[in-house]
């Protein structure tokens, strides 16, 4: 399946990364928290998420919550890992475990960087933002529920009646998986999907069909782990999702440029029924460490927002529970 120019291989990293562990702060207005760097420091006058260098000996969350009390003098009450990313500097290699930090006491001010601000990640005021920062910004965009379609079991009427509900009740994102349509209508549905979703704000990907996720205009795809495997480029969408079931998969789904994945199934569920589910615990194994946001799907409802975040996720992926 190409789709494009075919990327050059990544140059080896120069030397061992330097693990750091980093907080997004987020506020209930969905804000979140940059700081300003001082003078004196590489990157002086950048903005950054706060955070620093895992000494010896130390946890990644113990890290975590002396860094945010050494330089904003807050203490952590409730923390969510969710993405790891390796970045390349001039003057250090370093490995970047971001944190979604959800509650804390105390109010943060100033100790080591020049200036603090709340901003929203698509409305930025501030410049210029550490170049490591700059695909975070892309994948906190993204929201905690990624709904999926499921017309081929509610009917056409009733599941855009169910979208339209939600749209209006603030679903941002959706899936259009109708594995048993033609092409022309799933064409005709999922312009329907779009158009209602547009309406609201909201985004729509088309499972597994390029052509048809164009001739809709969905902001893009979700890409089974097969299309993802026979990928040499990304294809030319804003959003592209990659369905994964292990490690493997989540890994080529990184290399090959998706903005986030899909992995499941956490629990039993009727569209796998001869898969093996993952539980919390083989999701959270898997999900550790992925340098992409990873939904968590299979059997889930809104009720397992806590525990998929405990996990890693960065929110749910749901058929039935979207819609219930």
């Amino acid at each position: 399946m190409r789709t494009g120019p075919t990327a050059p291989p990544a140059a080896p990293l120069r030397g061992t990364p330097v693990d750091v562990a980093v907080a997004v702060l987020v506020r209930p207005d969905a804000t979140v928290l940059l700081a300003r760097r001082p003078a004196g420091r590489v990157y002086a006058g950048y903005w950054e998420f706060p955070g620093g260098k895992v000494e010896a000996g130390e946890t990644i969350e113990h890290a975590l919550a002396r860094e945010l009390a050494e330089e904003l003098g807050i203490a952590v009450e409730r923390a969510y890992p969710w993405i790891t990313r390796v970045f390349e500097y001039e003057h250090a290699t370093v490995r970047l475990h971001f944190h979604r930090v959800v509650a804390w006491s105390g109010e943060p001010h100033c100790r080591e960087h020049e200036g603090i601000v709340w901003q929203r990640v698509d409305e930025l005021t501030v410049a210029p933002v550490l170049p490591a920062n700059g695909p975070v910004m892309k994948a906190l965009g993204l929201p905690a529920e990624y709904a999926v379609t499921d017309a081929a079991t509610r009917g056409e009427a009733q599941c855009l009646q169910a979208l339209r509900r939600r749209l209006a009740g603030g679903l941002r994102l959706v899936q259009v998986r109708e594995k048993t349509m033609t092409r022309e209508r799933l064409v005709a549905f999922a312009r329907e999907v779009v158009s209602a979703a547009h309406a609201h704000g909201a985004r729509v990907l088309v499972n597994g069909d390029l052509e048809a996720a164009r001739a809709a205009g969905a902001d893009g795809v979700q890409l089974p782990a097969a299309h993802i495997a026979a990928l040499d480029a990304r294809p030319t969408f804003a959003l592209v999702g990659a369905s994964c079931h292990d490690s493997t998969e989540l890994r080529r789904a990184e290399a090959r440029g998706a903005d986030f994945a899909v992995l499941g199934p956490v629990r039993a569920t009727p569209t796998h029924p001869q898969t093996l589910p993952l539980g919390w615990p083989g999701f959270r194994a898997l999900a550790a460490g992925a340098a992409v946001p990873v939904f968590a799907i299979g059997g889930l409802t809104r009720a397992d927002f806590d525990a998929a975040w405990a996990s890693g996720a960065h929110g749910l992926a749901m058929i039935r529970g979207s819609w219930h």
